[in-house]
């Protein structure tokens, strides 16, 4: 595989596409500055201006959320997993009917595996823009976003309607529901009752791990954080490693599946037979099935990277009180 070739599987930070309104909180005072990025298969954006970056099925999705402080994104779900890593800013997750069951502060580098089926959103409490990596469970992402019925309409308040086929229809800019096709109907009150509220002792311990550890755990191999033996739960239809210096892929070797490699922390030094690369924090790389290459920080300090396949489990699980 030449440079060229392999270089078309990589998404540099820097070239990433924004789309604003991507999704019906877009012209929600508190909601409306976010920015939504679509690395690596469709995603579930509601908008059909949003870039895909790289359109190969992979297994699973990967995106991004970048917000300015005090931006968040409101209450949702989805029927397979979402996971995320904090690649910049300080971020608080909340989760709930209303978004107050429980919350846990993630910091640079700390991973997320969100329970499915449970509303949950994010907010930017750092001083600066942040930014979030996302990893989506199934090719299809499981069929789009399920708001919470407030989120609807807050946005119909601001011009923003949903289709009952999850497409996004701006009356702002005189853009109605086609003829018969009705807006996304609310949940229930019975419907909701199916949406679990657990608190943050029975999330956190079991469903977020911090950086720090898992440079420490990575210290001599490749720590599972995951999958069949990660150490967070659920196996969600692929699994993710963490790697460090300690446990970079100094010998060249080949994936039965594509590896999808998003650095974390440090610069790191690509090699394959057709040539090297540098991978810098926040840039994603798809290496296709089958082709062997190293991988080692490019220089000193610290590095950290996360490493996504596939598997052939269900792509989620939902939610369920952990022993």
């Amino acid at each position: 595989m030449t440079p060229q070739d392999l270089e078309a599987r990589i998404v540099r930070y820097g070239d990433l596409r924004p789309c604003k309104t991507a999704f019906i909180d877009a012209h929600t005072p508190g909601s409306d500055q976010k920015e939504n990025f679509t690395i690596i298969g469709g995603g579930v954006s509601e908008s059909p201006d949003q870039h895909v970056h790289i359109a190969l099925p992979h297994g699973f999705n990967i995106g991004a959320a970048g917000q300015p402080p005090r931006c968040r994104n409101s209450l949702h779900s989805h029927r397979t997993a979402e996971v995320f890593f904090v690649l910049s800013g300080r971020w608080r997750f909340f989760w709930g009917r209303w978004g107050t069951a429980g919350e846990v502060t993630l910091e640079a580098g700390d991973i997320i595996n969100i329970p499915t089926g449970i509303f949950r959103g994010f907010e930017n409490i750092g001083t600066d823009y942040g930014m979030i990596m996302a990893i989506l469970g199934g090719d299809d992402a499981g069929g789009g976003v399920i708001w919470a019925p407030q989120v609807i309409e807050d946005a119909c308040d601001h011009g923003l309607i949903l289709s009952e086929r999850g497409r996004l229809y701006d009356s702002k800019k005189g853009e109605q529901l086609p003829e018969g096709v009705g807006p996304m109907p609310l949940l229930s009150e019975e419907e909701l009752k199916a949406f679990p509220e657990p608190t943050a002792a029975e999330v956190v311990p079991h469903y977020v791990a911090r950086y720090l550890d898992l440079l420490a755990l990575s210290a001599k191999a490749p720590a599972p954080v995951i999958g069949a033996q990660g150490k967070l739960v659920d196996r969600p239809g692929f699994e993710v490693d963490f790697l460090s210096r300690g446990s970079a892929q100094t010998n060249a070797s080949a994936s039965t599946v594509d590896d999808v490699l998003m650095p974390a922390t440090g610069h790191w030094r690509l090699s394959w037979s057709g040539g090297t690369t540098a991978l810098n924090p926040g840039d994603t790389a798809s290496i296709p099935a089958g082709l062997a290459y190293s991988l080692e920080p490019a220089m000193t300090g610290e590095a950290g990277l996360y490493r996504v396949r596939a598997t052939d489990e269900l792509a989620g699980a939902t939610w369920k009180p952990q022993a």
